[in-house]
């Protein structure tokens, strides 16, 4: 009984990564508001029982998506010294932005997100909320900065940094910033540790 259990969560692990990756090919080609379990199951080899088995839905498909790729809820809660926080903290912003950026998937499904609020993406954004809130009370202890003040701040880097990300494949300057070439985001990148200098200068 225990092989054929772990032959079968195998096959499971397999054929999930095997819509996953399906999911994301559809998505990246054709965007999201065509998409229908017909056209996955078509182009996955998979039957349709086994998607809403698995996922309930193309909805819970796509969230699971998200929740594979997303930069917060895959962040590694591993703290450094007080010494080396400054740099932690530049590098997480900017590795939120070369993960977003990278996955043009990933920026299709946020935009997605932001017009839903079923059950699975309600469930989503309580995950990235709960490492949200380990990560500013924890730089909060670490710098002595009020827990509200680094919330603050955290949560204005964050959506800005998602914000213009999604922006860029539509608005190539912001702010006279070019989104759409890689000296931008150099700029974006420079400012953040401009910012981040600031803070930590300024603890009391």
């Amino acid at each position: 009984m225990k092989g054929k259990s772990t032959t079968g969560e195998r096959d499971r692990e397999a054929t999930e990564k095997r819509l996953l990756d399906t999911i994301g090919k559809m998505i990246a080609e054709d965007g999201f508001e065509k998409i229908g379990i017909n056209a996955i199951a078509t182009q996955s080899g998979v039957s349709k029982i086994l998607i809403y088995r698995y996922f309930g839905s193309v909805e819970g498909l796509m969230a699971a998506y998200i929740r594979q790729h997303d930069f917060w809820l895959n962040f590694p809660l591993e703290y450094p010294s007080r010494k080396e926080l400054p740099t932690f903290v530049k590098g997480m912003f900017q590795g939120q932005i070369e993960q977003l950026r990278n996955n043009p998937t990933l920026k299709r499904l946020y935009r997605w997100e932001l017009s839903c609020n079923n059950e699975m993406i309600v469930k989503l954004r309580e995950q990235r909320e709960k490492v949200g809130i380990d990560l500013v009370k924890k730089v909060s202890e670490l710098t002595g900065h009020p827990q509200k003040e680094i919330a603050v701040m955290a949560s204005l880097l964050t959506a800005s940094i998602t914000y213009l990300v999604m922006l860029e494949d539509f608005c190539p300057v912001y702010n006279g910033i070019p989104l759409n070439e890689n000296s931008g985001w150099e700029q974006i990148n420079e400012g953040i540790e401009v910012f981040i200098n600031k803070i930590f200068q300024n603890e009391h």
